[in-house]
């Protein structure tokens, strides 16, 4: 009954409202920075700047230990480890890198992809794009990459991830906005997006 009173009263819903508009402009402002300052460092970032390319190495001959892989993560029955190896989930190791031993891994592997570069499967995709023979393809495109797609693979710095952000579906794999151009080959770290299949 007081609390029903109290809330009546107008000068506690000025109160109200201004720590409302308060906490409005402030988060607002914050938002405003971040936005500022992600389009800062963004366009601060240095023209020349390179990829870190892999380079082809055997595990089994390396002395080069590898104590942790980052890996395509999404996959519900196939991943790709940052070394090219495509694997079942089951033959992932504790480390993130797929199990070279088990025979579902495979190195490089292009199973499902096209001359063009296009793939039926995501893992794929990534690994096939990962053979150190596609740097040059790769080197082209990010030459002519588009404005638009620069801020996203600027912020690439080696080549496992320019594969996952490359092999990704994107709108050069569709047209009208809601059909695949090619449903079997819809992930492309080629040049050129998928031919278009008559209807």
């Amino acid at each position: 009954m007081v609390l029903r009173r109290l809330l009546r009263k107008r000068w506690v819903l000025g109160v109200v409202f201004g720590l409302s508009l308060i906490y409005f402009l402030t988060s607002t402002l914050k938002q405003e920075e971040r936005t500022i300052r992600d389009r800062t460092l963004l366009q601060a970032r240095d023209p020349d700047h390179r990829i870190a390319w892999k380079v082809r190495f055997n595990l089994g001959n390396s002395s080069r230990q590898i104590t942790q892989c980052r890996n395509s993560i999404q996959g519900k029955t196939l991943l790709t480890d940052e070394l090219g190896y495509v694997c079942e989930r089951k033959d992932l190791l504790v480390n993130g890198c797929c199990n070279v031993n088990s025979p579902s891994s495979r190195q490089y592997m292009c199973r499902s992809c096209l001359l063009n570069g296009c793939c039926g499967i995501y893992e794929y995709c990534v690994s096939c794009c990962l053979q150190p023979d596609k740097q040059l393809l790769l080197e082209r495109f990010l030459n002519r990459a588009a404005e638009g797609f620069q801020n996203l693979f600027t912020a690439v710095e080696d080549h496992f991830e320019l594969c996952l952000a490359k092999c990704r579906t994107s709108s050069q794999s569709v047209q009208h906005e809601n059909t695949y151009r090619n449903p079997q080959a819809k992930y492309c770290y080629g040049e050129n997006p998928p031919e278009l299949l008559p209807v």
